[in-house]
């Protein structure tokens, strides 16, 4: 009895595929259809299954021209991302100007209660002020330019001292600590001077009233008290500056390290 002869599945023409330029995410229906493609690649019979695809590929020219999804992870995922790294910033030097200034302040304050005392006792010494006089001569001299015009020039002077040695020794201090002593006496000639109203005097009268001052006793306290003050208060701003030159010196080598470290990714 013949064998019938068995009739091949038809080949159909294998429509044109565009360049697939990237990938798309995949559907719930590409994964079925992938579930349900036989095992054995290109080399696999063909069965009814690859008929009723490229009868749906023909019947919908969109769905041929589709790019092909990808199963697994996004490409994106898998490339090195760039990583902006800043550098450290160069850390600023610490200074010691500012707390020149307000210990500057206090020690004017402090002048001018020194020097308010250094005007009493001299007046009672030399017997231009008695006992029951004092109230109403303090309440005076509180108003007065003689008393706030040294003290000014004083605090200036100070500061200025400060702000050039600024984080330097108290050594230097105690050496130039005599400028501001010499400071505070021209401040007292000329408080003597807004005290007589030189605009309103002759410039004979005015060289007179600074040389009856040059040698006064309250010109050479005034000297002797911003000398004193000055070394005593600058060894609070000295002590202040060495701490500030330690901390620049700490946060310049961790500047440094951390130049020759490198970038570094955090975990």
């Amino acid at each position: 009895m013949p064998t019938p002869r068995e009739t091949p599945a038809p080949t159909l023409p294998t429509p044109r595929q565009p360049t697939v330029l990237g990938s798309r995410p995949c559907s719930a229906a590409d994964r079925a259809a992938a579930a349900d493609r036989p095992a054995g690649g290109d080399n696999a019979e063909p069965s009814t299954t690859a008929v009723d695809e490229a009868s749906a590929a023909r019947s919908n020219p969109r769905t041929s021209h589709r790019p092909p999804c990808r199963l697994g992870s996004s490409p994106s995922r898998g490339k090195p991302q760039p990583i902006f790294v800043q550098a450290p910033e160069e850390p600023r030097p610490r200074g010691n100007r500012a707390a020149a200034g307000g210990i500057g302040i206090i020690a004017a304050i402090c002048f001018a209660v020194l020097y308010l005392a250094a005007g009493l006792a001299i007046g009672l010494v030399t017997g231009d002020l008695t006992g029951d006089k004092v109230g109403s001569w303090l309440s005076g001299e509180l108003t007065t330019w003689g008393l706030w015009v040294p003290t000014a020039v004083f605090f200036l002077a100070f500061w200025l001292l400060g702000a050039i040695i600024n984080r330097g020794r108290w050594g230097v201090w105690v050496i130039l600590g005599l400028l501001v002593g010499l400071a505070a006496y021209g401040g007292h000639l000329l408080g003597q001077l807004f005290e007589a109203q030189f605009w309103m005097i002759t410039a004979q009268q005015g060289a007179q009233i600074v040389q009856d001052q040059l040698f006064a006793p309250l010109a050479i306290a005034a000297l002797v008290i911003a000398r004193e003050l000055t070394i005593w208060f600058s060894a609070w701003i000295a002590a202040r500056g060495k701490r500030m030159t330690e901390l620049n010196i700490e946060s310049r080598r961790e500047y440094e390290r951390t130049l020759e470290a490198g970038p570094q990714l955090a975990d």
